[in-house]
């Protein structure tokens, strides 16, 4: 038995590559598509595929409608294509077709009147903290899939690594409008990973829960307001410190938070955390970097003391659009970093101490997934 089971892999590979090849010939198609159960499945690959290719278009006319302003101004009513075309200056006939082209998406519906409203889709951007912001930051990650072999090979500075210029560790050399930018887009974006994550892992108890690498500090707010016997850390790069103070004065918490600036590259964390919290942290940054931080949450929490990891992922064994898709060419073009499986992150938190991984089922992978670890207890290291 064992002399055959290297052969199964390859003879595997071999009618699967075979069944490719015939899929791809003109002739096999050409019958297929003439059969009735091949005929569906032809249609099925065709309308597939053409939502692939047709992706980037629809990317853009999103994009328009929202950094023009005609998506949020439609909240105030339905407006012609006339109205829109000349307070934009655009031709009439153009605007019509990107409305149009909202309207084939579901964020727009047209009334028997012509003009045009708001669809259900269209509003519910509007209703999502943070939405609108990134959608149009999305221009610059854009402007790097332009050349997608060159990306790869890394040829050439990214319009995100200039965007994103702190997970380089530039710590002091980040202009304070750079920082400002970066962390106004995170607090934006992160209200629903807050929300799911906590959905998740839920933080319960008197406990002091420090979030590095918190930014404006959104995460550590909504914990703290669920949790009012919680207290709070915010550990992050100077720069951001101030939004980080006005958004914790603008929710009463002042009392209950410790702003400490610093870098987690260069600097020891502070102790007295029951729980350290890094969210959308571990993807920014390569595999050396994570294994270093990691540790060093390992050194800060006392026995027992408890990790939460939370930020978009890979699928592992079972690649997924978010993770394996967005997110890994998104972290590609930021020049470090890559989007991990739960698996290889469990991996990487064993390897620095941690136990008790769990895993919980994300309810939008595509916002955020997480999982919790434990460092072992002192009974547990005297059982042992």
């Amino acid at each position: 038995m064992a002399v055959h089971e290297p052969e199964m892999p390859r003879r595997r590979v071999r009618l699967s590559g075979l069944f490719a090849r015939l899929i791809a010939r003109p002739d096999v198609q050409k019958i297929a598509s003439a059969l009735p159960f091949g005929r569906g499945m032809a249609r099925r690959d065709g309308a597939e595929i053409f939502e692939i290719l047709q992706g980037f278009v629809a990317s853009q006319v999103l994009g328009t409608l929202v950094e023009t302003g005609i998506l949020r101004g439609l909240l105030e009513g339905a407006q012609s294509a006339e109205a829109l075309g000349f307070g934009h200056q655009v031709p009439v006939d153009r605007m019509e077709q990107l409305l149009k082209g909202g309207v084939a998406l579901g964020l727009l519906k047209q009334r028997r009147d012509g003009r045009f409203a708001l669809a259900r889709k269209g509003a519910a951007i509007l209703g999502v903290p943070g939405l609108e912001a990134m959608i149009a930051h999305n221009r610059e990650f854009y402007a790097d899939m332009a050349d997608p072999i060159a990306l790869m090979r890394g040829e050439d500075e990214t319009r995100l690594q200039r965007f994103w210029p702190y997970v380089f560790g530039a710590g002091g050399e980040i202009d304070p409008e750079v920082a400002d930018r970066y962390s106004t887009l995170m607090a934006e974006s992160q209200v629903l990973v807050a929300r799911d994550t906590l959905a998740m892992l839920p933080v319960k108890g008197d406990v002091t829960v420090m979030d590095v690498g918190g930014g404006s500090g959104v995460f550590l707010s909504e914990v703290l307001r669920r949790n009012r016997r919680a207290r709070g850390i915010l550990f992050d790069l100077p720069e951001v410190m101030p939004q980080a103070r006005a958004r914790v004065a603008e929710f009463g918490l002042d009392a209950r938070v410790t702003l400490a600036g610093g870098s987690f590259r260069e600097d020891a964390l502070p102790e007295g955390a029951d729980v350290i919290s890094l969210i959308r942290v571990l993807y920014d940054h390569d595999d050396d970097t994570v294994t270093a931080l990691l540790r060093a949450v390992y050194d800060a929490l006392p026995p027992g003391g408890r990790l939460i990891v939370s930020e978009p992922m890979a699928g592992g064994a079972r690649p997924e659009r978010a993770g394996d898709l967005y997110f890994a060419f998104y972290t590609m073009a930021m020049g470090t970093g890559r989007a991990r499986s739960p698996e290889r992150i469990a991996e990487m938190c064993r390897a620095a101490g941690f136990e008790q991984l769990r895993i919980p089922r994300a309810p939008r992978p595509y916002i955020t997934s997480a999982l919790s670890a434990f460092k072992p207890s002192e009974s547990d290291g005297l059982s042992s």
